[in-house]
């Protein structure tokens, strides 16, 4: 930056005062400029501070929440409908046909009722009752396939449940990872004021350049930026969670727990048999096959005649007797229908056998997967947490400390910053990678992990 020097400051005859009067000039004017900056920074931290703390909150629990989901959530509250509604239909499926009832009028002569009792022995009035019996085993059939429709409900509700839980959890996670990454900046930015601070004294007593306190007043207008932008992504985050919760998005913040990586202490191949017993999924498919083994069963029965009884009681004039007739029908099926229909039964039934393997190897692959990802995030926190982040903090404080004596450029202490920042950030993030992969384990295998 060069500073303007008006002619006036140069005297006749005075040419060694002139450079004296230009280096105080830019002196002054770069004081200047690092004074603008300063209340500039200023207003934009005291605009970002307007926002309360989320600290000053009471902290929402995962368990808590997720109780809360399980009762209120409007998915979840329809499938469990949905599966009550499928419980009744064995009953409706298994009963007999409705019980047919009639009456007849049978006149001689005249239309009129009751004529032709006393010249003719064919006019009676007759009530009569037809009930219709399928084959045996007909019924217990259907209700079977009832029941098994009935499981195949409640599995997909379990499904979807399990669905909605791992969604909690790991936008639970994704909360707390940014709520967490929030106060790392807030810190990280505390700290980048103090070498600005130092900077700005050292360029003030000529051992420093003013691009020093420009740059670090740059990064600090860059971390404000950061901030805002995982603020957004923090109210974001809460919208979600209300939406699962069934919760009206009016309603107080959610505060998230701290972060904390939980250890895993099962081996993959229990891991993987207990996702086969206990996976919602697999469960589903498992009861689809059976309602379709089921369905084949009763499209071999549907070969088989159905039945249909009658009795007629028929009532005729006082000089003539009464009759009664009993009538049995048989229903014969067509045989071309039924053998498509037990083709269709069939392949139906060969479709779920393959869904199940299909939905078994799926579960497999996913749970090894997930246990992969939680295993090599274990290790990479420990790397974090025994190597990167403490020998951060060392050669920060260390550049720190030589920048203060003189012994180190300003260039080495903020890239030490930058670096100690960068690793406490990656550290949250393969954190929030550890627990969503234990969260998807647990909706694999069922269990809960501690």
């Amino acid at each position: 930056m060069k500073a303007v020097v008006p002619s006036t400051l140069k005297p006749a005859g005075s040419g060694a005062i002139a450079p004296e009067v230009l280096r105080w000039c830019c002196i002054f004017l770069f004081s200047a400029l690092v004074c603008l900056e300063v209340r500039g920074q200023a207003k934009v931290s005291a605009a970002l501070e307007v926002m309360p703390p989320s600290n000053q909150q009471s902290v929402s629990p995962l368990r808590d929440l997720i109780a809360e989901a399980e009762r209120n959530n409007p998915e979840i509250a329809a499938a469990a409908h949905g599966w009550q509604a499928g419980t009744h239909v064995a009953q409706q499926v298994s009963a007999l046909p409705d019980t047919q009832w009639m009456l007849q009028q049978f006149a001689v002569g005249s239309p009129r009722p009751f004529a032709g009792f006393s010249n003719s022995d064919f006019a009676y009035i007759g009530i009569g009752v037809a009930q219709e019996f399928p084959y045996p085993g007909k019924r217990e059939l259907r209700a079977q396939v009832a029941h098994h429709e009935a499981d195949s409900l409640h599995a997909q509700a379990d499904v979807l449940r399990t669905q909605i839980v791992e969604k909690l959890k790991t936008t639970y996670y994704e909360l707390a990872y940014f709520q967490q990454s929030l106060t790392v900046l807030q810190s990280n930015d505390q700290l980048l004021g103090e070498i600005e601070q130092i900077a700005e004294s050292r360029y003030r007593s000529g051992l420093g350049s003013q691009q020093e306190v420009l740059k670090a007043q740059l990064q600090h207008t860059k971390i404000l930026q950061e901030i805002t932008a995982r603020r957004g992504s923090v109210e974001r985050l809460e919208a979600m969670l209300k939406q699962l919760l069934g919760r009206a998005q009016d309603s107080t913040d959610i505060i998230a727990e701290h972060l904390a990586a939980r250890s895993l202490a099962r081996r993959p191949d229990e891991l993987r048999l207990l996702a086969q017993e206990q996976n919602p999924g697999i469960r589903a498919s498992n009861s689809m096959l059976r309602k379709t083994e089921t369905q084949a069963a009763l499209a071999h029965r549907e070969f088989r005649p159905d039945f249909n009884v009658q009795y007629m009681y028929q009532h005729t004039g006082s000089a003539f007797r009464d009759y009664y007739m009993a009538t049995v029908g048989i229903t014969l099926p067509n045989r071309r229908r039924k053998n498509a229909e037990l083709a269709e039964a069939t392949e139906r039934q060969t479709q779920a056998a393959r869904q199940v393997e299909t939905e078994i190897q799926r579960v497999q692959a996913e749970t090894r997967s997930q246990y992969a990802q939680a295993e090599t995030s274990a290790s990479q926190l420990k790397i974090y947490e025994e190597g990167l982040l403490p020998q951060s903090e060392a050669v920060f404080q260390s550049a720190l400390a030589a920048y203060q004596s003189n012994r180190q450029d300003f260039q080495s202490l903020f890239s030490s910053w930058l670096d100690r920042l960068d690793l406490e950030l990656q550290y949250q993030r393969e954190l929030l990678e550890h627990e969503s992969a234990l969260a998807r384990l647990e909706a694999l295998t069922g269990v809960t992990i501690q």
